[in-house]
């Protein structure tokens, strides 16, 4: 399964890439990242069609990630869509609000938690 991470900190490839190896050696899981919204949409557009995951921070800048998701939404509606995930740092009720509004399928919080975004992955590995 072909997972896109999209954030501006360089730092959470190699944090991704530790914390999966195990998934991406057994070829269970496959990473590529993004460092930006543009930088995302340029890539789906080559590649929206082995994307099965996106993982999105809410707050880069440039174009932020509700703006991606809502690109997303409108240009890759599948089929099958690609399932969106958001994360941001800020947990609070309005990013959540306009992340679901804008057709995330779920929302995680910074600092990540591995063992439940690993969770939350299992149903779309199978």
């Amino acid at each position: 399964m072909k997972i896109l991470v999209v954030d501006d900190e360089a730092d959470v490839q190699p944090l991704f890439l530790q914390r999966f190896r195990k998934e991406i050696r057994n070829h269970e899981l496959e990473f590529d990242f993004a460092l930006s919204g543009e930088d995302a949409l340029a890539y789906l557009k080559k590649k929206h069609s082995e994307v099965v995951l996106i993982l999105s921070d809410i707050n880069m800048p440039g174009m932020s990630g509700i703006d991606l998701l809502s690109r997303i939404r409108h240009d890759y509606d599948g089929p099958p869509p690609p399932v969106v995930m958001m994360i941001t740092a800020y947990g609070d009720e309005e990013n959540h609000r306009q992340a679901m509004e804008n057709g995330a399928n779920d929302f995680l919080t910074k600092p990540l938690d591995f063992n439940l975004l690993k969770e939350k992955l299992k149903p779309l590995i199978a």
